[in-house]
């Protein structure tokens, strides 16, 4: 048998005390990645010759609606985790527990991201290649909230980085499917920063990228959880989300990159 050097060990508490009042760690992990988020995205909106603040204010709108289309996506596609036998519907409403679906999340975002850039006069598909890398570093951040709930972790494991989990339903080494996660969207950040620089990227291609690069990692990442959730054709139903959203980014950015080709050489 393997003999296990480490193990990524689980927080003592589900909560942050910033002085005296605590603060969930999941939301703390949400919050952060928000205003990192933010701050990534100003930055970038700036060296375009964008106005500072804008993407500030277009946050406003963006933030809210994403975490409505977030929660709804999961309670939606999770739906037997609250009306269930035995369970409470109320639970729904408790987004400091976890549960948070990206594809909700990004869906209804986008809506309230081009509600304030319609106010702001700002190009949409401008905006979305300006907060790109920001919100794969938001998420990267925000799946920390995970590991503070002891959730959402893959099959069990023997590797080193084995997550060590007892939250009073598992207990054991288990794969840190969070921490894949995060690290994977880090790799995004650079993939998209990367290669917007050295192919010239613009008009959305910047998000279709980070979109198509995050459904790649995300559908090997599903593939190891081991959470309860609702199957379609025995694979997860976020697997399928995920390939119908990366074909869908992938032929977003085949087509605008042919569509600017052509036009470069028509005279």
């Amino acid at each position: 048998m393997p003999v296990i050097l480490a193990a990524f060990p689980s927080p003592p508490t589900d909560a942050i005390h910033l002085g005296p009042l605590p603060l969930r760690g999941y939301a703390f992990a949400i919050i952060l990645g928000v205003f990192v988020a933010v701050w990534l995205g100003n930055r970038r909106w700036v060296q375009r010759g964008g106005q500072a603040g804008a993407i500030a204010d277009i946050a406003v709108w963006a933030v809210p609606f994403g975490l409505v289309g977030g929660r709804l996506y999961h309670v939606i596609t999770d739906y037997q985790l609250y009306f269930g036998e035995g369970r409470n519907w109320v639970d729904a409403f408790k987004i400091w527990e976890g549960g948070l679906g990206i594809w909700g999340a990004i869906a209804l975002g986008a809506l309230g991201a081009w509600l304030g850039c319609r106010r702001k006069g700002i190009a949409l598909p401008a905006y979305a290649d300006a907060v790109a890398p920001g919100i794969a570093l938001a998420q990267a951040i925000g799946r920390w909230g995970n590991w503070f709930n002891q959730e959402l972790y893959g099959r069990p494991t023997d590797l080193p980085w084995a997550w060590r989990i007892d939250n009073g339903t598992d207990n054991g080494l288990f794969h840190p499917t969070f921490l894949y996660e995060s690290l994977w969207c880090v790799g995004v950040v650079v993939l998209v920063i990367w290669a917007e620089r050295r192919f010239k990227l613009d008009g959305g291609r910047v998000f279709a990228l980070y979109v198509a690069a995050y459904c790649a990692g995300r559908v090997w990442i599903e593939s190891l959880r081991i959470d309860e959730v609702n199957h379609l054709l025995g694979l997860r139903f976020n697997i399928w989300t995920s390939l119908v959203v990366f074909l869908l980014a992938s032929a977003y950015l085949f087509a605008s990159g042919r569509r600017r080709a052509m036009s470069a050489v028509t005279p």
